[in-house]
């Protein structure tokens, strides 16, 4: 008793690929992205620190023991 969705004779629509001209933009973003992320991370405090404080420590204190960074 189970009835199909799609009738039998529907046409399976081809995938296209990706060109490398469309995904660059968005890899360069996402890398970028990673790279301030990793920054804040793991070298926010300090010599080299862009804020002020410790605000940024306390948000990324559990962050930085995960991924092996002292802090203490």
């Amino acid at each position: 008793m189970a009835q199909s969705v799609a009738p039998a004779d529907a046409a399976i629509p081809a995938i296209t690929p990706l060109s490398l001209k469309a995904i660059a933009p968005w890899a360069v973003f996402i890398g970028l992205l990673a790279l301030v992320l990793l920054y804040f991370v793991g070298a926010e405090q300090g010599a080299t620190a862009l804020v002020s404080g410790e605000g940024i420590h306390e948000w990324v204190h559990d962050g930085r023991h995960l991924l092996g960074f002292p802090c203490h």
